[in-house]
């Protein structure tokens, strides 16, 4: 059977991680003067660079050290698209998993989205905490503002930004189109991605399996609810 994984935040919280939308999560706690919401967007990289930059640096890059946990390990060799910028389900051994939001540990060139550009590692162990403001804008290359195809822009997907190439989108709407079955784990079914899976899981009548603590109800008859965590679940798959 081809079975699709497709993991949320809460696979990554046992890892120490907080999930966006938890209590202590990203999404809770912002920044001191703007919401995530206003934070992780492409207008705010190029109009206060150094405020997003920080944001990035103190609520995500401090978590870069933090390994990968039993489920990510259990799947490193499944079909895995993942929302999670984290980087773990490589760390734990994934060779072709799909981080569709992108990846913390990587950068691009700053470009207009849709084009073509190369993703690499952000240095951010050059990172001088002792200088953090002018270290982020030497790394990222930004004299005052971003530029194109000069600065760089840590590989996320932005609130405002859409999927492109970039993010292997094509290939991951034909993982969905191709599976027999697709287990959604520890997500709040809030961004476009988890949307679209369910959409073509209605239009191939795939069935599909949620686990989670607190499951999102969808209205579908093909619905198969574990109300548990990712690593209870995987203890049952064994």
């Amino acid at each position: 059977m081809n079975t699709l994984y497709i993991t949320g935040a809460g696979v990554s919280a046992e890892s120490g991680i907080p999930t966006f939308r938890g209590q202590d999560g990203y999404w809770t706690i912002g920044s001191q003067n703007y919401t995530p919401q206003e934070m992780a967007t492409r207008h705010m990289y190029q109009s206060k660079p150094l405020e997003f930059l920080r944001w990035y640096y103190n609520r995500f890059a401090t978590y870069r050290n933090h390994g990968p946990n039993e489920v990510h390990h259990w799947l490193a060799d499944k079909n895995l698209i993942t929302q999670n910028i984290d980087g773990l389900d490589g760390k734990a051994g994934n060779k072709d998993y799909i981080a569709v939001h992108g990846r913390l540990d990587q950068m691009t060139l700053f470009h207009n989205q849709g084009e073509d550009v190369d993703v690499m590692q952000t240095p951010w162990d050059s990172v001088d905490e002792d200088n953090l403001d002018e270290s982020l804008l030497d790394i990222f290359k930004i004299d005052g503002k971003p530029n194109i195809d000069v600065s760089y822009k840590p590989f996320v997907l932005l609130f405002d930004e859409f999927y492109t190439e970039l993010y292997r989108i094509s290939e991951a709407k034909q993982r969905m189109l191709s599976a027999d079955r697709i287990i959604f784990m520890g997500t709040s079914f809030s961004v476009n991605i988890t949307q679209m899976a369910l959409d073509i899981a209605f239009s191939m009548n795939t069935p599909i399996e949620i686990v989670d603590p607190n499951p999102v109800n969808v209205n579908y008859e093909k619905t198969t609810y574990h109300k548990m965590k990712a690593s209870e679940y995987i203890l049952l798959e064994h």
